[in-house]
Formats: structure tokens, sequence, C-alpha cells
């Protein structure tokens, strides 16, 4: 049960708290896991928004207790020149999930509707046309048994400022940030056009956009899993603990001196005289 004790005087979740909660999200994202792949389910979850809003954030923190083989993140570089001449949405069919997987996109087909619009990286023919077919292309992908799930991130405009300059001054996070970064703040407006059509032309009842709210990371992360678990119904199919078998003996086996091997020099500890070790 929520209470103020759970916050700070920001109204921000604690840590502590927070990292109860993920805890227990994590305990449950493993559970779907294993129902995605002994169902063979297709998910596929598309996380938009401006940048800096936690996309990239959430990604990291579903993907954290869970198997690649199973949820596998796409983030693809802007197209080549082969791509570039293909069908808008051909790069992305091939990033779909097959049977038993569960694909993350950051950032989608949605790119057209914002940054290739607002910076003009596409005609107005190709925009207008992108409009038309989503949702086309949606329920196309519906109707082949893909579960498809949309996100918005949205963010204010002093908290996108705070990030940026967060990344600015932190030379660990600064390769964050990019001259289109520093234009996409220039053009906030512009990108606030460019969503409020895109919502008006995709946003439809068989395949609607969940808007995050994303200004504290904890919460948005925490609100975001808790709703994608909810969008899926699944049971608890974790397996039962295996028990390992003893090592079996082979007293003709000679193991080599661990002196002989090329140990990486121990900066930190030691590294052991005689173990069984390979």
């Amino acid at each position: 049960m929520t209470t103020d004790r759970m916050y700070d005087s920001r109204g921000k979740l604690k840590k502590k708290e927070y990292e109860r909660e993920l805890s227990k999200l994590h305990a449950e994202l493993v559970k779907l896991q294993y129902w995605i792949k002994e169902k063979g389910l297709k998910v596929c979850v598309l996380f938009e928004g401006r940048d800096a809003a936690g996309k990239g954030g959430v990604i990291k923190r579903i993907t954290e207790p869970l198997n690649p083989r199973t949820v596998r993140v796409v983030a693809l570089q802007k197209p080549t020149e082969k791509e570039r001449n293909q069908w808008y949405f051909q790069r992305y069919i091939e990033q779909l999930p097959t049977a038993g997987e569960m694909v993350l996109f950051d950032r989608s087909w949605y790119n057209r509707a914002g940054v290739e619009r607002v910076m003009g990286f596409c005609t107005d023919r190709e925009y207008e046309s992108f409009l038309l077919h989503c949702p086309k292309f949606e329920e196309m992908i519906q109707h082949s048994g893909i579960i498809l799930i949309k996100y918005w991130f949205s963010i204010s405009d002093k908290e996108q400022k705070r990030r940026f300059v967060e990344r600015n001054q932190d030379p660990m996070k600064r390769w964050k940030l990019s001259s289109m970064d520093v234009e996409a703040r220039r053009r906030w407006v512009d990108y606030s056009r460019a969503k409020d059509e895109m919502f008006k032309h995709t946003d439809t009842e068989r395949s609607p956009w969940y808007v995050v709210n994303a200004d504290i990371k904890r919460h948005a992360r925490l609100n975001c899993i808790s709703h994608l678990l909810q969008q899926i119904d699944y049971e608890d199919l974790t397996p039962d603990p295996i028990v390992f078998p003893k090592i079996s003996e082979h007293p003709e086996y000679n193991r080599p001196p661990i002196s002989s091997m090329n140990w990486v020099p121990a900066k930190f500890g030691e590294n052991p005289v005689d173990d069984q070790r390979s």
C-alpha cells in the first residue's frame, strides 16, 4: 500500500522502495518469459518518445533478468542506401518476433512520423503515405499473431533540459548527446505538433498508444513494466530447481599444472594455487 514514507520530500519514490518494487516486477517478467516461450507467443513492444525521455532505461530494466535468446532489443541505425530504396517498413519486418520471442524496439517505424518529419529527412508524400498506411501495417502484423504494444514516454521541457545538462556535464554520459539532440531542443514545438499528428492517425482502438509519465525515471520504469505485465495473461511456468549430478571420476586424467596457464594478473585478490578448474 502506497504511503508517504515511501517517497522523499520531492515526491520521488525512495531508492530502497524502488528496488524492492523492481525486484517484484523482475520476478514476474521471468514468469512471463517462460510463458511466451512455452506458448510460442510473438510479442512486439515499441518504445517511443523524445530524446532523454528514459526509453533506454526502462528497456534495460526489462531485459536485466531475462534470457536474451527470448527477449531481444532492436535499436536500428539510420538506414543504408539500400534500405532507403526499400519499402519503408521492410527493414522493421525483418526484426519482428518469431514464435516464443519478445522484441523490444528502442524507436521503431515511427521515426518517420517524428525525427524524419521534423528534421526534413523524408518528403511530404512519404510522410503522408506513412500516416495512411501505418495503421494498416499494424493490423497486418497483428493478424499474423503478433501482440503489438506501443508506449510513448512523455517528458516535460524542463526535465528534458535538466537531463541534457546533466549528460553534458558528465564525461561518462556525454556520448548520449548529439547535434540532433541540440537541434531537437530548438524544435520542441515542432516535435509536439508531429507527435499530436502521429497520435491522431495511429492511436487506434486495435493498436492504442499507452502514454507513460516519464518525468521521474523510477516511477516511469515501474509503471511501464507493471502495465506491460498486465497486457498478457500468463501463468507461472517456472521449472523446478535442477538436481545437479556428481562429477564423474576419471582416474586416468592428469590435469596440467595451473602454473602453466597464462593467468590474468590478480590486481584484485589472488590467483589460485591448486584446485579443480579449467
